[in-house]
């Protein structure tokens, strides 16, 4: 099997050897910036080929004292698929009964999954203590294989989008009966229940910001300085630099990613 790791990745040589070239670097971050949370899809399968990679991209993510504490279920029978789909619309009425008003109106409107259109859908779980109760790091925070678990998501997200793939997060679900339907052990915890497949296009916006559920934050608001409480002066440069495009103009020396990508 090819090692991804033994890759020549050729760095650029000045101030930062490990810096990789300037297409792979505008490729990353293009992928970033690209990524949608997908709703609707097309039929077409997805080449063995193609899931294949996405999947080792997910399994070389990150994991707290290299856990690995993934599983990935891939899930093409339409049965199982159908009861998943009645859980949702069950859960999705709940869902819906914290809203009120206009609120409630407009997240009924909403598509939020495409359980059954998708080429097939993908279970991301976490097995805790995969090698024994003693886990490098997780003294202190006990979550940290779930954490670890949505770095591995990340990876997948963004490696089906190169591929050109659409995933969707279905999260209007509950964990005991994916457990029943797909006879999860107890131990083991389902992270994320994946939508994946073809789509006709990736909106330049995400799905809720362009029906006006909710807009991206400013970055520059979400910045502290040595403490909570230390907000950015009008004077800290790296506030003002994460809302500047001219940080991006090495990387799009066009127009940029665009203000409705970041």
């Amino acid at each position: 099997m090819l090692d991804p790791m033994a890759i020549d990745s050729k760095p650029q040589a000045g101030g930062d050897l490990n810096r990789l070239p300037l297409e792979v670097r505008r490729g990353l971050y293009e992928t970033i910036f690209r990524r949608r949370d997908m709703r609707e899809f097309r039929p077409d399968p997805v080449p063995d080929e193609v899931l294949a990679r996405v999947l080792v991209a997910a399994h070389h993510a990150g994991s707290v004292g290299f856990t690995q504490p993934w599983d990935f279920i891939v899930v093409r029978d339409m049965e199982r698929r159908h009861e998943v789909k009645r859980l949702f619309e069950e859960e999705r009425l709940r869902n819906a009964a914290q809203f009120t008003g206009r609120r409630r109106e407009k997240f009924l409107s909403l598509k939020l999954e495409g359980i059954v259109e998708s080429a097939l859908n993908l279970i991301v779980t976490c097995e805790p203590d995969r090698f024994g109760p003693g886990v490098l790091g997780k003294t202190a925070i006990e979550e940290v294989e779930i954490y670890s678990t949505c770095l591995a998501i990340e990876n997948l997200w963004l490696a089906a989008r190169v591929e050109g793939l659409g995933v969707g997060w279905v999260s209007i679900l509950r964990n005991d009966v994916l457990r029943q339907i797909f006879g999860i052990p107890k131990t083991v915890i389902p992270i994320a229940y994946l939508c994946i497949g073809y789509v006709d296009s990736f909106p330049a916006r995400p799905v809720l910001e362009k029906a006006g559920w909710a807009e991206r934050l400013s970055p520059r608001k979400l910045l502290h300085f040595d403490s909570w409480d230390g907000g950015p002066a009008d004077t800290e440069r790296l506030a003002r630099l994460v809302e500047d495009p001219e940080i991006w103009r090495e990387i799009f020396p066009g127009d940029g990613p665009g203000e409705d990508d970041k």
